[in-house]
């Protein structure tokens, strides 16, 4: 079904932008698991809008409801059902776009696919879909965390031409605190600085940028990925390019690998501490579609958002030649705020790949 992601470990997620609410349904959920309402805001309100001034201005206070699947703290095992509200709904900001396409925009297609859409801040289309994605990330964070220590950090890497300096962090996992120290969250204080000013520089003259985010796992365990179509690499790749805006996906050394020989990109093994390890992690802690017990490093490139505050020419929906301004309030950057979705898609994928491992490997007795 294209609303649901996952098989063992899943969440099925409806509402539009502008609809009355937006929601999710985790299924799969093992019982017992400690979680509350306000621990699943807290990742949502990383991710709502009008948190700083460098996003949308949009004001949705994103507040969660739990509808069933917990009782008294604890999960029950049972279908997980989650509600956040629209409350600043304003869908007349996009009555132009009922019959204009806007440029890059997924207007046309599904237009063209469906013969009907909802034109009102692109309905099913925009990125406030994602809510329900980080509603069910955070449970799925939260069994990685209390059964393996796994931890997730996601941060940016990138803003337009603006990079961070490939040894800033050296060997260190950041710390949440130096990713949410800046709202632009990339780690580096001097980069996050130019890439806030270039933000605004191109938000004031109705513009707009993309960027990398670069996500980190680790203290997972050997065996995660089940080769040859469920490779752990191609799931992950799947969850992140299902994100809005979404248009590149590399894992380790990435496209970057292409310029070295093998005997330069090879991760020799070796014994560590009484563990096979690898002396090198170019293959960004998955081999052979498996992960292989080092840190998981990939990368997600997002383009620039497509709705723009400038006039530009486009079509109506007869195909006669028209101009369209982007309205409503948009993000100039939709990276600062997919932070802790791509940290939730790697969770739902990493724990749906343990159940799955663990009930191939871990039920039978031979």
């Amino acid at each position: 079904m294209p609303n649901r992601f996952g098989k063992l470990f899943s969440i099925t997620t409806w509402g539009e932008s502008h609809g009355p609410a937006i929601g999710v349904v985790v299924d799969g959920c093992p019982p017992l698991l400690p979680i509350t309402a306000a621990e699943i805001q807290a990742e949502l309100d990383r991710r709502r809008p009008g948190q700083s001034d460098i996003t949308t201005p949009r004001k949705e206070a994103d507040s969660v409801e739990i509808l069933s699947g917990v009782y008294e703290g604890r999960t029950t095992g049972t279908p997980i059902s989650m509600l956040v509200r629209n409350t600043d709904q304003r869908p007349g900001a996009y009555s132009e776009m009922k019959q204009a396409f806007r440029p890059s925009h997924a207007d046309f297609t599904y237009q063209t696919k469906y013969g009907i859409r909802d034109p009102h801040g692109g309905g099913r289309s925009s990125a406030r879909e994602t809510i329900g994605r980080v509603a069910g990330g955070t449970i799925a964070k939260k069994i990685l965390a209390l059964s393996g220590g796994v931890e997730l950090r996601a941060y940016i890497t990138r803003v337009h031409d603006i990079a961070m300096p490939a040894d800033a962090l050296g060997d260190a996992f950041p710390s949440v605190e130096a990713i949410e120290a800046t709202p632009v969250r990339c780690p580096h204080g001097p980069t996050a600085e130019a890439m806030i000013e270039r933000i605004k520089a191109v938000r004031s003259q109705g513009d707009s940028v993309g960027g990398v985010i670069e996500c980190r796992v680790r203290n997972l365990p050997v065996g995660l990925g089940a080769p040859v179509f469920d490779r752990l690499e191609a799931d992950l790749a799947k969850a992140m390019l299902s994100l809005p805006a979404t248009k590149g996906f590399e894992v380790g050394s990435g496209f970057d690998g292409t310029l070295l020989k093998g005997s330069e990109h090879n991760d020799l093994f070796e014994n560590r501490e009484g563990r096979v390890r690898t002396a090198t992690n170019r293959s960004g802690g998955v081999q052979g579609g498996i992960s292989n017990g080092e840190e998981l490093v990939f990368r997600v490139a997002f383009k620039p958002t497509a709705t723009i505050l400038q006039s530009q020419p486009t079509v109506d929906l007869e195909g006669n030649p028209t101009d369209l301004m982007g309205k409503g309030r948009h993000d100039p950057c939709v990276v600062p705020r997919a932070v802790p979705i791509v940290e939730s898609m790697a969770a739902l994928v990493l724990v749906d790949h343990w159940m799955r491992h663990a009930a191939q490997n871990r039920t039978f007795n031979f």
